[in-house]
């Protein structure tokens, strides 16, 4: 039987993003850019899904409940041709928490907490911020959640869950999970062991 394929999208830039402050589990929404990025991701999975002789509503649609996530879903899911309403949320998915340190930069981090920011440079994966959760906690429920799929899916969630998949899935050391960049406006295609990048 041939693997699961996960669509994965991260959701479109908030001024939070911008700022560079740390977004956790604030609802934040999305800009302008964000927005049109979300459009863009759905024009991708239009244009691969029609080349590909796929119909976009035989798969299933999967989001993380903080709202710029569902925003984005519900954008993509406008450009595909679907209904807004037509996925569901997943808990798993939401974005790993950074507890106290929500809405700081790490610039402003470094002055208020520098010994706490010197040992998350040290050990990222397994470090946990006051508050907060760590990584590798993040990678054991995006693992459980991508281990319970049963079809194709396309999900939209965070930089900080995809983060936790590429170490699950072997494609990044955990060490080296938290530092890959994870774009806005780009779709990854996750298929067994192997991602692809379409932008």
């Amino acid at each position: 039987m041939a693997p699961l394929i996960v669509y994965y999208v991260r959701h479109g830039e908030t001024d939070w993003n911008v700022a560079g402050r740390l977004q956790g589990r604030r609802n934040v929404s999305l800009n302008a850019r964000g927005r049109a990025q979300a459009t863009r991701c759905g024009d991708i999975l239009h244009g691969l899904f029609e080349s590909t002789g796929r119909n976009p509503g035989d798969l299933d649609y999967v989001s993380s409940p903080l709202g710029r996530a569902r925003e984005t879903m519900d954008l993509m899911r406008s450009t595909l041709g679907l209904p807004s309403n037509g996925y569901r949320l997943e808990p798993r998915l939401a974005e790993i928490s950074f507890g106290d340190w929500e809405g700081f930069t790490i610039a402003q981090l470094h002055t208020r907490d520098p010994q706490r920011i010197a040992a998350r440079e040290q050990d990222k994966w397994r470090f946990v911020p006051p508050g907060g959760e760590s990584y590798e906690t993040v990678s054991g429920r995006v693992s459980e959640w991508v281990d319970s799929l049963t079809r194709d899916t396309v999900a939209v969630a965070h930089g900080g869950t995809a983060r936790g998949l590429l170490a699950h899935l072997g494609i990044a050391q955990p060490a080296a999970a938290p530092l890959v960049d994870i774009a806005q406006g780009v779709v990854y295609v996750f298929e067994g062991k192997g991602m692809t990048r379409l932008a």
